[in-house]
């Protein structure tokens, strides 16, 4: 299955979020510890230029699964993010439109 994971963040998170990132990055290239598959993503950012959080495309086997990813990823339990949706996207979802993968193979 695949989703699409919308994150918002709190305001004024600037210097956690930069605190943050190493860790948020490796959680992404390793699908959080094998979880999903992140196909892409990226930051958000509002019309004043300021960081409003971040999307991705997960590749899951359980809805669960892509929940627990969003849920741990360094971001969300380091308190940045305010929110997080998963949307399922459409089974003829086409992925392999989208190459390379953000998650290292070797690591899912």
């Amino acid at each position: 299955m695949f989703f699409l994971m919308t994150c918002l963040h709190h305001p004024n998170r600037a210097a956690q979020r930069d605190r943050l990132r190493p860790a948020h990055r490796d959680w992404v290239r390793s699908g959080g510890a094998g979880r999903v598959s992140v196909l892409i993503g990226s930051a958000l950012w509002g019309d004043d230029g300021t960081p409003a959080g971040h999307w991705g495309i997960l590749e899951a086997e359980t809805p669960a699964a892509a929940r627990a990813f969003a849920d741990g990823d360094p971001f969300a339990t380091g308190g940045v993010v305010a929110s997080a949706t998963l949307t399922r996207l459409a089974d003829g979802f086409m992925a392999d439109r989208i190459a390379p993968r953000m998650t290292t193979p070797d690591q899912t």
